[in-house]
């Protein structure tokens, strides 16, 4: 296996004269790379400033094509897929007669428009779809998304698919993977901040993520005036930003609580570990989640997340002990936990612990060796090891 074609979403940008993406997936790829001898990603470029989160690649095995973003929440943004779709199927068709493999990032536009294409096809024998987001959905979502999982499960476009949890009645071309996100120098890092740690007031709450009201910004508001208003002490720092930003600002504002909580904007990763080191919880209310790679990297630096309980994130807690999954609605549960943790130190410490440990599960090393796994497992292709795969943490 030589070359490896992936096909994503994942938004690009031009700082200076040098292009950066999404961090956590440009990691995650440069990680990839070390099993082909080139990877190619196809994915927007736009056009806009990029974010400080922002990283270039670092592997010099990867090509970036950029092809034109498309998407948004009106009309005339959703007919730009439309006039975009011959560019795309033009740039895929070319880099797909020159790829041994095919690593399709669900669900996104593009991946719709790649797996109803792909269903006509034959070559490219080796095809890897990821789907990112929750593959057990229990209220509406956006029909693309649902369409994107029928095809995926019922192997339309042929290949695996790698999914975040463990689900009952699957196909057998369904996996479960863990969605990665450490190095083994952020463990290292994450387990000597945790040995210091201890559980006191004022609690210290972080949210690391885009500021929308999806992601549950509005209800960790909700739940921060709550401890407010019962006199507990605490503080919140928001790392992450978004449309709605100036709109949960103001809020804070109106109800007095800007010497409680702290708006930064996105900041590049290094930067977090400051934040992880000092945080008691992870408070993540988020209702749209695959398995968000936040929590992973909390639990490293021994945060206890208090999360909504949607998509595989019931279960990892469940099993691992590290934390609390809760409907994600329920206000007072949220509020309950923190203080349930706070007047028990023992528990709090257990779970934080339990989150260092099951760290270790979310590591790029344990990623290109699950990778490893899959491909031997579904097609009998042995690939070349990777240099983290027995990296000691």
């Amino acid at each position: 296996m030589k070359r490896l074609l992936v096909i994503s979403h994942t938004p690009h940008y031009k700082r200076g004269d040098q292009v950066v993406g999404w961090g956590p997936t440009i990691v995650e790829l440069d990680h990839l790379s070390q099993l082909f001898e080139q990877v190619v990603h196809i994915a927007p470029l736009h056009l806009s400033p990029p974010p400080d989160s922002a990283l270039p690649y670092h592997s010099p095995h990867i090509c970036f094509k950029a092809i034109a973003p498309t998407g948004g929440p009106r009309l005339r943004h959703k007919a730009g897929i439309l006039h975009q779709a011959p560019r795309y199927l033009q740039v895929i068709r070319q880099e797909m007669t020159r790829a041994d493999v095919l690593h399709v990032r669900c669900p996104a536009n593009i991946s719709l428009l790649t797996l109803l294409y792909l269903a006509r096809q034959s070559h490219t024998p080796y095809r890897w779809f990821k789907y990112a987001g929750n593959w057990q959905p229990q209220g509406k979502e956006p029909w693309p998304y649902a369409l994107q999982r029928w095809l995926l499960k019922k192997g339309v476009a042929g290949g695996v698919v790698t999914v975040n949890g463990r689900w009952p009645n699957q196909p057998p071309h369904i996996y479960a993977f863990n969605n990665p996100s450490l190095t083994a120098e952020e463990v290292r890092v994450g387990k000597r901040a945790s040995e210091i740690k201890t559980i006191h007031p004022p609690y210290a709450l972080l949210f690391v993520g885009a500021l929308t009201t999806g992601k549950g910004v509005k209800r960790l508001l909700q739940i921060a005036k709550q401890l407010y208003t019962r006199g507990i002490p605490f503080t919140c720092h928001l790392v992450g930003d978004g449309p709605e930003r100036p709109k949960f600002e103001s809020w804070v504002q109106a109800h007095d609580l800007t010497t409680h909580i702290t708006f930064h904007g996105w900041l590049p990763k290094p930067m977090l570990a400051d934040f992880y080191s000092k945080a008691h919880f992870l408070v993540f209310p988020s209702a749209t989640e695959g398995w968000p790679k936040v929590i992973s990297e909390a639990m490293a630096y021994g945060v206890v997340p208090i999360a909504g309980n949607v998509s595989c994130i019931p279960q990892i807690l469940k099993e691992t002990g590290a934390g609390a999954a809760l409907p994600v609605h329920d206000i007072d549960a949220f509020v309950n936990t923190i203080l349930a943790y706070g007047n028990h130190p023992q528990t709090w410490q257990a779970a934080s612990h339990a989150g260092v440990a099951a760290a270790l599960r979310f590591t790029y090393g344990a990623y290109t060796n699950a990778v490893k796994q899959l491909f031997e497992q579904a097609w009998g292709i042995m690939l070349p090891k990777s240099e983290l795969e027995h990296t000691n943490v």
